[in-house]
């Protein structure tokens, strides 16, 4: 079991990685950006306002996109 943690991921860095999964930015308004991806049922929601991503909302976005914490954050350390 891995202890890596989804915690204090930037939200630069968060969205780096919603594009690099494929996902894709559809509206903003106010401090809450929409992603979507095609194989999603529905979009979901982040807020731009709090930096960085709570660690139960990358949660809840990993388990809509079928990801593990894992494969997200080789993807995040790949972008440095």
């Amino acid at each position: 079991m891995s202890t890596r943690r989804v915690s204090n991921i930037s939200l630069k860095d968060f969205r780096l990685f919603l594009q690099a999964v494929g996902c894709n930015k559809t509206s903003v308004k106010g401090g809450h950006e929409k992603w979507t991806r095609k194989d999603l049922r529905r979009p979901f929601t982040i807020q731009t306002h709090i930096d960085p991503v709570p660690e139960f909302i990358v949660r809840q976005i990993l388990r809509s996109l079928n990801l593990t914490k894992e494969e997200c954050i080789e993807i995040i350390e790949g972008k440095d």
